[in-house]
């Protein structure tokens, strides 16, 4: 009609409109067909003979059955009727069915928070695989986020979901934003509890943690993760954008965690800006922070074995072997193990997780032992920790060509020795490869003279030789006492 009223031939607008010239006539005429809805079948019904009788009840008893579920039932019980082709006749017609008599189905409520209310927190595994210095790193990440404006926080988290990393990472969140929240939202940190007394002592140590902040602790209903979807959401965010981030960067391998944590924060400042207007807005309503953070760690005690050994949380660690036999107190960080004696903190060790479940893990630090095992060099080609001693990989490449070019005796004090040795230069890299570029291993005393004996300065120490008398005075009378009198007197 648009093309008739600009002047154009009945065959020139119904060509243009893709029409009949007849169609054209009667619609120009206002003579237009209207398709009433037909109520009769104009194909045979596939699954007339079973669908009543068989399909529906089925259906009934299991609403969610699916038609390929279905199709798979009747290929069973009738081969060769029913081919693969009328799949997608059954598919549409389950729908239908369970459109009009299906069960209820679960409605989800969109929130509105007000702002300053309610904050959420929760622990998630990157889709990206890590890798710090070219070994594969195995961590989760936490993220804490404002229900009202969206504003997050993130960190990476070594472990699980223990109450030192939820502790850590709320406490560091909230001095970030600089505030605190009428609530805190977690799901139910089912995978934090390993029995019924650590649940029972996170919890308390919990709600320590949130008394001390003034924030009232909710938890969503176990298994429902669309309660936590704020949070749920915004690691789906943070994730794409860390993996995107990774492609850009064209490699995922990071020199240090502190340098893959940057990129984090990078990922989150840009997230963040989305939200920046409705954060200063939710920032004013917030409750102040208290004036000193609240203990993200947990207290463990226990005693130096004579092998220089801590247990903690089925992962080994050494320790200096001064403290042996010492009992000492550990503040058990999530990353980290703060070592006590007393009230004074004499040694920090990174914290190390077992691989799986039912494993150990050890942290060995050959530092700690080298001079105990210098006394008695052959201790080490037995040692339980033998491989674990090793500073890198290339001093074990060099336990295994000692071992070829000396004795049994001789390979052990030469290992020792190259090992106490690199207790003391600054890069044991540098070390162990000049060492491998030799064609034979240089022998020990060569070692020795050029690494470790060091001309010694002997003092002068001035002396007073005493008398022969007053030795003889000591078996006499009170008189040696007088004269020991007079001596120190003079002295």
């Amino acid at each position: 009609m648009k093309n008739r009223s600009s002047g154009k031939t009945q065959e020139l607008s119904a060509a243009i409109a893709g029409i009949s010239i007849k169609t054209g006539y009667r619609i120009e005429k206002g003579k237009r067909k209207s398709q009433s809805p037909r109520a009769h079948r104009t194909r045979i019904d596939p699954f007339e003979q079973v669908w009543e009788s068989e399909l529906v009840p089925l259906l009934k008893q299991e609403p969610k059955l699916t038609g390929l579920t279905l199709w798979e039932y009747l290929d069973d019980n009738y081969p060769g009727i029913y081919s693969f082709s009328k799949l997608r006749t059954l598919q549409r017609r389950v729908k239908t069915h369970n459109a009009q008599f299906g069960t209820a189905k679960d409605v989800i409520f969109r929130q509105s928070f007000p702002p300053g209310l309610q904050g959420l927190t929760d622990f998630t595994h990157p889709d990206t695989k890590i890798t710090i210095a070219g070994v594969e790193f195995k961590h989760m990440i936490y993220q804490f986020v404002l229900a009202y404006s969206g504003y997050r926080y993130a960190q990476i988290i070594l472990g699980g979901e223990s109450y030192s990393a939820l502790a850590n990472g709320l406490q560091n969140a909230l001095h970030t934003i600089g505030g605190v929240p009428l609530e805190h939202k977690t799901d139910s940190l089912s995978a934090a509890f390993r029995n019924s007394y650590e649940k029972m002592k996170l919890t308390k140590n919990y709600a320590n943690l949130c008394s001390h902040y003034g924030i009232k602790a909710i938890r969503n209903t176990k298994g429902v993760s669309h309660e936590n979807g704020a949070v749920e959401t915004a690691h789906g965010a943070l994730k794409h954008r860390i993996d995107q981030a990774i492609k850009l960067r064209k490699s995922s391998d990071f020199a240090s965690i502190e340098e893959y944590q940057q990129l984090i924060n990078k990922q989150i400042k840009r997230l963040n800006k989305r939200s920046q207007s409705t954060f200063l807005e939710e920032q004013k309503i917030l409750k102040p922070l208290p004036k000193e953070r609240f203990m993200d760690y947990q207290v463990l005690s226990t005693k130096v074995t004579t092998t220089s050994t801590i247990l903690i949380k089925t992962t080994l660690y050494t320790v200096p072997s001064k403290l042996i036999g010492e009992n000492i107190k550990v503040h058990l960080y999530h990353d980290k193990l703060e070592c006590f004696v007393g009230n004074h903190m004499i040694e920090c060790l990174i914290r190390v997780y077992p691989t799986d479940v039912n494993s150990k893990a050890r942290c060995i630090n050959y530092k700690h032992v080298i001079d105990s095992l210098s006394k008695k060099p052959q201790a080490f080609r037995y040692s339980n920790i033998r491989d674990e001693l090793m500073p890198s990989e290339d001093y074990a490449k060099l336990w295994i060509i000692c071992n070829q070019q000396f004795d049994s005796h001789m390979a052990c004090k030469w290992m020792v020795t190259v090992i106490k040795i690199a207790a003391k230069v600054e890069d044991i890299n540098t070390f162990a490869q000049s060492l491998l570029l030799n064609e034979k291993l240089p022998v020990l005393k060569i070692l020795q003279d050029k690494y470790l004996l060091k001309e010694q300065v002997v003092p002068d120490i001035a002396a007073i030789q005493h008398q022969l008398g007053d030795y003889h005075c000591m078996f006499t009378s009170g008189q040696w006492h007088t004269q020991q009198a007079i001596t120190r007197a003079a002295l």
